[in-house]
């Protein structure tokens, strides 16, 4: 015993909460907690703060890196220790009289009766997915009429359940017997949350990984499932305060700012819940029949790995990712590039692949930074057009990285409305200034302009949607039922609501279906209200990059590409959400060039018409110079959008 302690003097804050009789009544009560990961660690040094006198532990596993997230007792200097030895010394130097009683196997039927010997209340802090230990020590509890406490941390919220002696049991809410391990897990998740507050914020559900035994978890959800749980133990250990027991339940989440109390007479029996796991299989059948955009991949050794794993980010058409690197040493690789003209009408003579290519120069060169190495590039002159080769070569000596560096991968393009407030001076000095020498920014802003561009952009998409050239190219680069695509756009980061991708989808499916909806239900007056003019509308600015000079040669190309990223990052940097809409630039292109874009003759006629429109918007020279369009403002982060290929995928070595 530390002759430093004292009991009644370390917990005297919680008087007043609770009487003095109550906390000697805490000390004299014993607690098992099965499970010291994610919420049993948080679960017993709450508790031993709460005065708990005695603790049954048990846990199999020891700490390792994936923990630090959110598990109590997680750190460096405890990588590789047991969990059970870990935290009985972290409770152990709170309360030095604590009475731990250890189980470093786990808990298992062999051990069962010992472990909830002497017992209290049994808290909850198995794995989510150790379902048969789960179900064995509820069924013990309810035999040895132990009350039971689970709480799931989901999100950035908690879930509570009680099982009280006398009440509905484990077994008879869950219904898990002669179930698969599938059902059980969908069964015990929807049981546990039958409000599922934490959905609507899951971010990417290619990391909820049911046959992997893995799932994204947060430390927020951790310490308030801690909290719940201590403050329901309290009441069951003092017989005071309502408790809420099975079916009744508690959902607490702290991202939406929502309480939910749930009430599921019958457990997973009852018709809603029904309903709910019928929801439920059907998204999990779709999740595992269809292709993961999550592919695991060895982390980059070198520094020319890591500085092409943060390139291949780079921004490209309908991301195409139109390159593949060639390693030649550690300090030298090739980009082979491939334009898309042959297929995609937007890339005219090369020229959206060639402002991609450009994009990835920058990110290379900020990549470099950050290893402290400069980039230079040089064409290989006798490279086709179509096909330029092109030598990265990487020196030592910056000692300076870019600011820009933590935003290539968070650059996103959001294509949904975003805020209408204006840009501050601020914000316009430094998306101006970021573009760099030969390159200035045309805005397009205040009602009356956004107005006009709205309009523009309207009109424009009647080309983009009614054309048989065009329609080939959404066919191939849209990802249907996706959150995320590696070389696509998924279909719910395209911006329309789920009536409106539905029934593109249905569409899309031919080009029979799509002229037959365009000629006799007008079928682009949704996807032009939804794509063009609303989010025309609403938002803070929509901007021009143009160059001092026209854009003539593949470097001319390149460089108004690198301006390009260096303003998408820096509007990142700003938290600014970003569109582009290039293609007003592209039909510009066209019909300046007199280049024939389409056998529909009425579209051509409404291109030059929408040039002349947008001559007198931004004014003919600029429009002749013009790099790329978009438009920006204050918004959310897309749930969905366009990862890339991986690093294996794009690169390969150099046999010389």
């Amino acid at each position: 015993m530390n002759s430093g302690f004292n009991y009644d003097t370390a917990f005297s804050r919680n008087i007043g909460w609770v009487t003095e009789t109550e906390q000697a009544l805490l000390r004299s009560r014993r607690i098992a907690i099965a499970g010291l990961g994610g919420v049993g660690g948080s679960h017993l040094l709450t508790l031993t703060r709460l005065g708990i006198g005695g603790f049954n532990i048990s846990d199999l596993d020891t700490f390792e890196l994936a923990n630090f997230n959110r598990q109590a007792g997680s750190s460096m200097s405890h990588i590789g220790r047991q969990k059970v030895e870990v935290m009985a010394e972290l409770a152990a130097d709170i309360n030095p009289e604590l009475d731990l009683k250890r189980f470093p196997k786990g808990v298992n039927r062999d051990n069962l009766s010992n472990f909830l010997e002497g017992v209290d209340l049994y808290v909850d802090g198995l794995d989510f997915f150790a379902v048969d230990a789960r179900r064995a020590v509820f069924s013990a509890c309810a035999d040895k009429g132990i009350p039971a406490i689970t709480a799931a941390p989901l999100g950035m919220g908690a879930a509570l359940l009680c099982f009280l002696p006398g009440k509905m049991t484990f077994e008879q809410y869950f219904q898990l017997e002669g179930q698969s391990e599938d059902e059980q897990l969908l069964r015990f998740l929807l049981g546990l949350s039958p409000a599922m507050l934490q959905m609507p914020y899951l971010v990417d559900d290619s990391r909820v990984d049911l046959a992997g035994h893995k799932g994204p978890s947060t430390a927020m959800a951790c310490e308030l499932c801690a909290g719940l749980t201590a403050s329901h133990a309290l009441k069951i250990l003092l017989h005071r305060g309502k408790v809420p027991a099975a079916p009744t339940g508690l959902h607490f989440d702290s991202y939406r700012n929502k309480i939910s109390k749930t009430w599921r007479p019958g457990g997973n029996s009852n018709p809603l819940q029904r309903i709910g796991l019928k929801i439920a299989r059907s998204r999990l059948s779709e999740k595992l029949n269809s292709s993961s955009a999550v592919q695991t991949e060895q982390t980059p050794e070198t520094a020319i790995e890591r500085i092409l794993d943060l390139a291949r980010w780079a921004p490209s058409g309908d991301n195409t990712q139109p390159w593949r690197f060639e390693i030649v040493d550690d300090r030298n690789f090739i980009i082979h590039a491939q334009d898309t003209r042959d297929w995609c009408v937007y890339d005219l003579e090369g020229r959206a692949s060639q402002i991609a290519v450009g994009a990835l120069l920058e990110t290379i060169a900020v990549a470099a930074s950050g290893e402290g190495l400069s980039a230079s590039f040089e064409r290989q002159q006798d490279s086709a057009a179509t096909s330029p080769l092109i030598r990265v070569s990487l020196s030592a000596g910056n000692t300076s990285i870019n600011p820009l560096l933590p935003y290539i991968k968070a650059r996103v393009t959001q294509r949904r409305s975003l805020s209408t407030k204006p840009l501050s001076k601020e914000q316009k000095r430094e998306l101006e200034a970021s573009v760099g020498e030969g390159y200035r920014v045309v805005w397009i802003d205040g009602a009356r302009n956004k107005w006009r561009m709205a309009k523009l952009l309207y009109r424009n998409a009647g080309i983009r949607l009614t054309i048989p050239e065009a329609y080939e190219v959404h066919k191939r680069i849209i990802e249907w039922n996706a959150q995320f695509s590696l070389d696509r756009i998924p279909d719910r980061a395209v911006g329309l609501d789920p009536v409106a991708l539905k029934l593109m989808r249905w569409a899309m499916q031919s080009w029979e279906r799509v002229a037959m909806l365009n000629r006799y239900f007008a079928g682009t007056l949704m996807p032009r209200i939804q794509l063009d003019l609303l989010p025309g509308l609403r938002c803070s600015a929509h901007f021009c990059i143009v160059a001092d000079r026209s854009l003539e040669t593949i470097e001319d190309f390149f460089n108004g590409g690198r301006a390009l990223q260096r303003f998408w990052l820096t509007s990142a940097k700003l938290g600014l959400q970003f569109q582009p809409e290039m293609t007003p630039i592209i039909f510009s292109y066209y019909t300046r060039a007199g280049v024939k874009f389409t056998d529909d003759t009425e579209a051509v006629k409404s291109a030059e018409t929408l040039r002349n429109d947008l001559d007198a918007l931004i004014g003919e020279r600029n429009n002749e110079s013009a790099v790329f369009m978009g438009r920006l403002g204050i918004g959310t982060t897309p749930a969905s959008r366009s990862l890339r290929l991986n690093l294996s995928q794009l690169t390969s070595r150099c046999d010389a």
